[in-house]
C-alpha cells in the first residue's frame, strides 16, 4: 500500500500559495488539501497557477479542493443553485478530487438525496471524483443516519472523519459496529484527526491521557486500509487534519494554542507512516 499524505491549508491561510506549497514539500508531504471560499477568484487563480508550477516539478503532486457552501437564510432551491455554481468553479480547476461538505443536517432526506444525485451526475460527466466528508452539519453528520443514504447510493465515495461521529453521538461509537462496517467499503480518503465524545479534536493526540483514543482511531483507520488492500487498491490519500482554534484548545485570556498545529499534523504523518497497515 502506497500512502500519500496531504497537508491542510486550514490554519495557514495567511501564507501565499507558493509559500504554503514550498513549506509542505519541504516537510515531505505529497500534496495539499484546501478550502477556497466562494467569491475569492484571485485566490483560486493563484492556487491554480502555483499548483501547476509544482506539478511541472513533480507530476505526482496531489491537490484536493474542499467544497463548502455556507447557508445564508435562503430556500432550498436558491441554496442548491448557488451550491452547484460553486462546485462547477472547483471542477474547472481540475483538482485530483473534490472533498465535499454535502447538504445540510436540517435538510430533508429527499433534499439531501437530490443534492447527492446532482453531485454524482457531475462526477460522472466531468470525470472527477467527488467525495462526501462525514462531517457535522452535513447529510453525513451521524453514523446511524448515514447508512440510509448508502442504501440509496451504494457506490457513494466518502472521506472518513470519525471525530464528528464521536461528538454527535457523545461516545467512541460503542455499539455502532454495524454502521462502521457498512461505511468502510465506501471510504476513499481519510482525515486523520483524533477527537472524543465532547470535541472533534483532543489537545494533543500523543499525550498519555489520550492513548486509548488514539488506539481506537488507529484501529478504525487500519480497517479502512485493510479493506482497500483486500479489493486490490494499493494507493490511498490521508490528510492529517488537526486544526487551529476553535478546534485547537487555547489558554484562557492569552488565547495561546496548547500545541503547535503544524507540528501535531507532522507528527501524525510520521506516526501513521509507521503504524498503518501497508499489506495484509
Amino acid at each position: 500500500m502506497t500512502l500519500k499524505f496531504l497537508a491542510p491549508y486550514w490554519g495557514y491561510e495567511h501564507l501565499s500559495p507558493n509559500e504554503f506549497i514550498n513549506m509542505v514539500v519541504q516537510a515531505g508531504y505529497h500534496g495539499i488539501e484546501l478550502y477556497l471560499p466562494p467569491g475569492d477568484e484571485n485566490k483560486r487563480i493563484d492556487f491554480f497557477n502555483a499548483v501547476n508550477e509544482q506539478k511541472q516539478r513533480d507530476p505526482d503532486f496531489i491537490w484536493v479542493l474542499q467544497h463548502i457552501t455556507p447557508y445564508q437564510q435562503e430556500d432550498f432551491e436558491e441554496y442548491i443553485k448557488k451550491d452547484l455554481q460553486n462546485l462547477h468553479l472547483l471542477i474547472s480547476c481540475r483538482p485530483d478530487f473534490i472533498n465535499a461538505h454535502t447538504g445540510k443536517d436540517f435538510f430533508s432526506f429527499a433534499e439531501n438525496c437530490r443534492i447527492i444525485h446532482e453531485y454524482e451526475k457531475l462526477s460522472f460527466t466531468e470525470r472527477i471524483d467527488i467525495l462526501h466528508e462525514t462531517h457535522r452539519g452535513t447529510f453525513s453528520f451521524h453514523l446511524a443516519t448515514l447508512v440510509h443514504y448508502l442504501d440509496e447510493f451504494p457506490d457513494l465515495k466518502l472521506t472518513a472523519d470519525f471525530s464528528h461521529f464521536c461528538v454527535v453521538s457523545e461516545s467512541m461509537l460503542e455499539g455502532q459496529e454495524k454502521g462502521i462496517n457498512k461505511i468502510i467499503p465506501n471510504v476513499k480518503h481519510l482525515h486523520a484527526r483524533v477527537g472524543f465524545s465532547q470535541s472533534p479534536q483532543v489537545n494533543h493526540p500523543f499525550a498519555q491521557e489520550w492513548s486509548s483514543h488514539l488506539e481506537k482511531y488507529l484501529q478504525w483507520w487500519n480497517r479502512i486500509l485493510s479493506h482497500q488492500i483486500s479489493i486490490g487498491n494499493f494507493f490511498f490519500t490521508i490528510t492529517p487534519e488537526f486544526g487551529p482554534f476553535p478546534y485547537m484548545p487555547v489558554e484562557p485570556f492569552t488565547q495561546k494554542p496548547l500545541a503547535s498545529q503544524w507540528q501535531v499534523n507532522l507528527d501524525m504523518k510520521h506516526y501513521l507512516q509507521t503504524h498503518l497497515k501497508k499489506s495484509e
